[in-house]
């Protein structure tokens, strides 16, 4: 193992447990045993992540991704759904979501292509950093050109509804008059920006898994460099 690598890990260690059995585990580990792991447990998160949103109600059926009107606007839609208008605000935050489902998948090639990108910098540090650093690590290095593959999706799913036009041209105005947040004045913005938090989401939801239980990874590499760091 070489010597970078060696004192990463062990600092992960004494962080996360500070013993000796676990020191003795992870002088265990190759580096090109670690720097697989590394990529492994990304690429399964991704995957992971990828499949259970880019779906028919992948967004929409779950409360914890589910993409709702911006809270600019959440006093207008009680407006609406005590008027009788409530079907209008339905038929939005259907679309929103619609949108984001659809865009998901294309996600997927470029969340490859940034774990193939990890320097040995990208792996010291999801390697001493939270639950969560693999996540992070894809913000840092994917997140534009993600926001570049979302939005023209978004953009046709939106066009299909009418009311998605209405919502840009009142919104628009609202936010010249401090009513309505910029970066909630355009409804495709507001939508590809929440595809990616929910993407992000889930994709740290699944690091902490992989992490917390890498016996159930289902990987031995997995098993063998996370299972060194419990």
């Amino acid at each position: 193992m070489t010597s970078w690598l060696r004192a990463v890990l062990a600092a992960a260690a004494l962080a996360l447990l500070g013993t000796a059995p676990a020191l003795a585990q992870l002088d265990k580990i190759s580096h090109q045993e670690a720097n697989a792991g590394l990529k492994a447990a990304l690429e399964k998160g991704s995957v992971a992540a990828v499949a259970a949103l880019g779906r028919t109600d992948g967004f929409f059926g779950n409360g914890a991704v589910k993409i709702p009107l911006p809270d600019s606007l959440k006093r207008y839609e009680k407006l609406m759904r005590g008027v009788g208008m409530g079907k209008y605000a339905d038929e939005l935050i259907l679309t929103m979501n619609r949108a984001a489902e659809a865009a998901v998948p294309e996600a997927k090639a470029l969340l490859a292509d940034a774990v193939k990108k990890m320097t040995l910098q990208d792996a010291k540090g999801i390697l001493t950093g939270g639950s969560t650093a693999g996540t992070e690590y894809f913000k840092r290095t994917a997140s534009e050109p993600l926001r570049d593959k979302f939005l023209p999706i978004v953009q046709q799913a939106t066009r299909k509804v009418q009311l998605a036009e209405k919502y840009n041209r009142y919104a628009e105005r609202g936010a010249r008059f401090g009513l309505v947040k910029k970066a909630d004045a355009n409804l495709d913005s507001y939508v590809t920006q929440k595809a990616l938090d929910g993407l992000f989401y889930m994709i740290a939801e699944e690091e902490k898994r992989i992490r917390d239980n890498p016996v159930k990874a289902g990987s031995d590499i997995l098993r063998k460099v996370f299972g060194a760091l419990k």
